[in-house]
């Protein structure tokens, strides 16, 4: 599933040929998909300016002067910027079509993805206006995380997993920033120092700006905007390392679950 890397990625790919650039056309090939796609929603884009390419959570962000339209990937989604006479695949669902001869092409073969519009303010659609900070905006810290974590028994893997605690920490990031602050991932959100959060909060940045810098992390079907794979799952330090060493200890990675996600941990480098 593309997490928050994947989607900045996407969203760095894609703006430079988007951002400025009129929508001609809309082609919606299929509209069942995890939400309908409105109905009327070719009839509002066209002739649309794209004012600005943006991201929220794993939400991005068409803004136009009428409106914004909100893409998710779902779980195999991709958009990728392509001329208009590359034919089109089994599971391309949408097109939008630039007066410049490029289309915003959205694939998706699980369908499990979304494109709908608002005119109103994005943060304040149903589906984001509950959202937690970004984790690499200023509203998120170490002092952040420890407040809001003040009497829950919740394990703390579970508990940075949370999108209204903090959006886009998927599981593989979750995972590999609680290895980076030397965090047992089921350790009690309530039972950490802040100083310990402080430490974390800076793990958990440092692990999304690297996925984002090296593409995201290719799992199963993920591209970015123009169809390059991400690397980063070259870089994984216990995500998918069950049993083989630990990297600073040598000791197995150890494999168990956590809120029926899968966790790896160090059962000597973090406690």
């Amino acid at each position: 599933m593309p997490e928050l890397p994947e989607v900045e990625t996407t969203r760095r790919g894609i703006a430079p040929a988007l951002q400025q650039q009129i929508i001609s056309q809309v082609v919606v090939r299929e509209s069942r998909l995890r939400w309908p796609i409105p109905a009327d929603l070719p009839q509002r884009l066209a002739g649309q300016q794209i004012q600005a390419v943006n991201r929220r959570g794993k939400y991005l962000l068409l803004e136009t002067g009428d409106g914004t339209a909100l893409f998710h990937l779902g779980m195999s989604g991709s958009l990728r910027i392509l001329r208009q006479d590359v034919p089109v695949g089994k599971h391309d669902h949408v097109d939008l079509q630039l007066a410049n001869g490029y289309n915003l092409r959205f694939n998706d073969p699980r369908r499990f993805g979304a494109l709908l519009w608002t005119t109103e303010p994005p943060e304040r659609h149903p589906l984001l206006r509950d959202l937690g900070p970004e984790p690499l905006g200023p509203a998120f810290g170490g002092e952040y995380l420890y407040r809001r974590a003040r009497g829950r028994q919740l394990a703390v893997k579970s508990f940075i997993m949370d999108g209204h605690v903090v959006v886009g920490v998927g599981n593989i990031y979750a995972n590999e920033a609680l290895f980076l602050a030397g965090i047992h991932p089921e350790r009690a959100a309530g039972r950490i120092a802040e100083s310990r959060y402080v430490v974390l909060a800076a793990a958990i940045r440092q692990v999304l700006e690297d996925a984002i810098r090296q593409g995201g992390t290719t799992l199963r079907d993920y591209v970015g905007g123009f169809g390059e794979p991400g690397y980063f799952q070259q870089s994984l330090r216990v995500y998918g390392r069950h049993n083989l060493p630990c990297q600073q200890c040598q000791t197995p990675i150890r494999l168990s679950r956590t809120g029926q996600r899968a966790t790896y941990f160090c059962s000597r480098c973090q406690h």
